[in-house]
């Protein structure tokens, strides 16, 4: 297949590297001069992922026309705030017929939107039977390596969801397919609001105990706002659910979980955000979500907590006790 993955950060830097090791004709599209400069002359994206051998027959690019323009599939991995703008400039040259397979996670702050939703948008809705979504517990690094990993695509019809799984599909990635677009965009976003809790949890010295709890009430609030928006409870128990918030929340290559680390020790949000190269997609997150829930009616105390720390001020050992302190209730609630 000829492929074109948009944005060279870890994740799409790795989908573009499995991708090519398949036989597929890859392209990778790079917003910075600099990491496409560095991709060419070392055949490695060390910003990202550093010290990975890329591909020699990898195509490395900073136009859209030659990342998008006669691509069978087209991988989205760009921070979700940049999607709109991004694929509103690549929408000309994408072909009727390509498939569209979205990686980036995350809620439009401006209108509430899906990624789905957004792609639908700017590509037009003939184009909506074309995409497809990508998510599961997957860190870019361990999956480059060649580790054992699994994810779940999903799509509203069968032939495209079993056409990017055939193409991600390796002796070290095993993907599986859905139906359920909406339970797998969803995961993937909420998990990422819970992992900068579980964080701030660790960070606080709050103990195992305390990180298990938050972990699983963390995927009931998921689990709400899931059902609230149509998705299925069976997909969000699974890879692009329960899996990945798991692995988002525990993990030491978490973005997500490294900001609530920090917090909990005392940092303010401003300076480690402006330390960081790389995107915790969980910071932009936590104010859609909010917005999201609110406007949904959907109850999300740790997110909301989440939302009074980093956006309100408020002191993180606070929001502890105000969550310790909500009435008492069935846990099924």
């Amino acid at each position: 297949m000829a492929i074109g993955v948009i944005g060279a950060g870890g994740w799409g830097t790795a989908l573009a590297k499995i991708l090519c090791e398949q036989g597929h004709r890859v392209a990778l599209w790079c917003h910075s001069k600099e990491t496409l400069q560095g991709i060419r002359a070392t055949a490695q994206n060390q910003s990202y992922l550093p010290d990975i051998s890329l591909p020699i027959e990898l195509e490395v690019t900073q136009s859209l026309q030659t990342v998008t323009a006669h691509r069978d599939l087209i991988l989205c991995t760009t921070p979700s705030h940049f999607l709109r703008e991004i694929m509103t400039e690549a929408a000309p040259f994408v072909d009727p017929e390509a498939i569209i397979a979205c990686g980036s996670k995350g809620i439009e702050e401006s209108s509430l939107m899906t990624m789905g939703e957004v792609l639908a948008d700017v590509l037009g809705r003939a184009h909506e039977q074309q995409l497809a979504f990508l998510s599961g517990p997957t860190f870019a690094l361990e999956v480059a390596r060649g580790l054992p990993s699994a994810l779940t695509v999903a799509s509203s019809r069968d032939k495209i969801a079993t056409t990017v799984q055939k193409s991600l599909s390796t002796p070290g990635m095993r993907v599986y397919t859905s139906a359920d677009t909406i339970g797998v965009q969803m995961g993937g976003v909420v998990k990422n609001v819970i992992a900068i809790a579980a964080g701030v949890s660790d960070g606080l010295g709050l103990g195992n105990n305390a990180r298990a709890a938050l972990i699983t009430r963390g995927l009931a609030e998921m689990a709400r706002l899931g059902a609230k928006m149509g998705a299925h409870p069976a997909t969000l128990s699974g890879l692009p659910g329960l899996g990945d918030l798991v692995l988002t929340c525990t993990g030491d290559l978490s973005r997500n979980r490294r900001v609530g680390l920090e917090i909990g020790r005392g940092r303010h949000l401003d300076e480690i955000v402006a330390e960081t190269k790389t995107v915790a997609e969980g910071v932009r997150n936590t104010r859609s979500i909010h917005s999201l829930a609110a406007r949904l009616g959907v109850e999300m105390p740790i997110v909301d907590q989440m939302y009074r720390v980093l956006y309100e001020g408020k002191d993180v050992t606070q929001g502890v006790k105000d969550l310790m302190g909500r009435t008492l209730k069935a846990e099924s609630g």
